[in-house]
């Protein structure tokens, strides 16, 4: 007996499609918070997930021995410009006495030396003095930018030093949003085949969409930035970069997802995927005759694909007619019984109205 396969005949269309790579998301900038000295945190400012403005104070540090620190390089600022101002009388003392004729030139010039190094003693107390204000500063850890405050692994009574692996949380400024796929060197070569550079296929690149881990859109149209201009030998694919903004911050920094670049193709041949089979990487449709006989045929495709179809580079043309399902029972030379793909769509439903009419009931 004859079976019935459904059959359609190809015709060429435009399409617009859309592929979808998967993309990591970040912030405009992840900046790592670490303690510039060591100490034990006396205060949590903030907490996780807490939005912050620049120069907002985030930790604060144990500060007495900076502050006495502070203490005892103001006192040796103190000390250092009484020496000065001593020794700068004796200099102005000896001045006088060497235009007398009553010491000699080694005597005043030993009380010049002397004030120099008085002076040169009170410079080294101020920048001690910077220094250990400086660290006192430390102490109040401020947000470097705008952003969102990440996790927070340490807490009050925690020891904290600028060796420290661990840092003290993240700041990520999602103002705007990066996200960061690849594409493989066979697609590169692909966008790249009209000898288009980086920067004209950056520059004719349109719009992008980014489909959220939840498999909705996100409802902003980012840009791609940039394109490595290396291949990494380890992957062979090249990473790209688009930006997305982020007004009303839905985007956080370290999600994921996939971004989604629209192709558009003139006269093309559209043909469903359960219309191949695929043998050892090559993928074959079969072509119906004018006799209701089906021989096997291979197919190229674009790189692109929606999931539910393909579009066919070489094998097919327009006029061609091909089984449209059911083609892992086929073989070459084998007659069918051509039917419409709605023909085929009914009888289906039919059969399972049928069998769900006849299953027993609970």
């Amino acid at each position: 007996m004859v079976q019935e396969y459904a059959v359609t005949t190809l015709s060429s269309s435009n399409v617009e499609l859309k592929t979808s790579y998967p993309a990591v998301i970040k912030g405009k900038q992840d900046i790592e918070i670490r303690p510039q000295i060591s100490g034990f945190i006396t205060q949590l400012c903030v907490d996780e997930g807490s939005i912050v403005h620049k120069g907002q104070i985030l930790f604060k540090i144990d500060a007495v021995q900076y502050e006495e620190a502070v203490n005892v390089a103001r006192a040796a600022v103190n000390v250092a410009k009484a020496n000065v101002a001593t020794a700068q009388l004796t200099a102005e003392n000896k001045r006088e006495l060497a235009k007398s004729n009553i010491i000699g030139s080694y005597d005043l010039q030993s009380a010049e030396n002397a004030l120099l190094s008085a002076k040169a003693s009170l410079a080294q107390a101020h920048a001690q003095l910077i220094s250990a204000q400086k660290n006192l500063s430390y102490t109040r850890i401020t947000s470097p930018s705008n952003g969102v405050v990440g996790s927070i692994p340490f807490r009050v009574g925690s020891l904290v030093s600028p060796t420290g692996v661990t840092p003290l949380t993240t700041v990520s400024d999602i103002s705007e949003m990066y996200a960061y796929f690849s594409l493989t060197e066979r697609q590169l070569l692909g966008l790249t085949a009209n000898g288009n550079s980086s920067k004209e296929i950056l520059k004719k690149m349109p719009g992008i969409e980014l489909k959220m881990i939840d498999g909705n859109i996100y409802g902003e149209t980012g840009k791609v930035e940039t394109m490595s201009g290396v291949i990494d030998q380890t992957t062979g694919s090249v990473s790209l970069r688009a930006k997305f903004p982020n007004k009303h911050q839905t985007l956080r920094s370290g999600g994921s997802g996939s971004v989604l670049i629209p192709y558009k193709m003139d006269n093309c041949i559209v043909i469903p995927q359960k219309a191949t089979y695929e043998v050892q990487d090559k993928k074959f449709a079969y072509i119906v005759d004018s006799k209701s006989t089906v021989k096997s045929t291979p197919i190229e495709i674009f790189l692109l694909d929606d999931g539910q179809n393909y579009v066919v580079t070489s094998g097919l043309k327009a006029g061609d007619k091909i089984v449209a399902e059911g083609v892992g029972t086929l073989r070459d030379g084998m007659q069918i019984k051509e039917i419409t793909p709605e023909q085929a769509a009914a009888k289906k439903a039919s059969a399972e109205k049928t069998a769900a009419a006849q299953a027993p009931k609970k």
